[in-house]
């Protein structure tokens, strides 16, 4: 992953929220109250889009909650058959 600067500053306010640029929402997709992931490597603090993953194969598409566990299509379909 390479980092690029956007030129964009922001100011923290007291209580420590920041304004992410409409910009930069519109590039990736970020609407309101959508849940954003908050990492930390070394100095940085990285902020991602939240997307759920199955729990099994860590794939994203056409998740299926079950029990507040997130499980692919082809993931149930396995747990199934283990029921045979």
């Amino acid at each position: 992953m390479t980092m690029k600067s956007t030129g964009i500053t922001r100011p923290v306010d007291e209580l420590g929220r920041i304004v992410l640029p409409i910009e930069l929402r519109r590039i990736y997709g970020i609407n309101i109250k959508d849940p954003i992931e908050i990492y930390t490597e070394d100095d940085k603090i990285i902020l991602k889009k939240f997307q759920r993953k199955c729990i099994f194969c860590g794939s994203p598409d056409d998740i299926i909650l079950f029990k507040d566990k997130a499980i692919c299509p082809g993931c149930l379909e396995k747990l199934k058959n283990l029921e045979d």
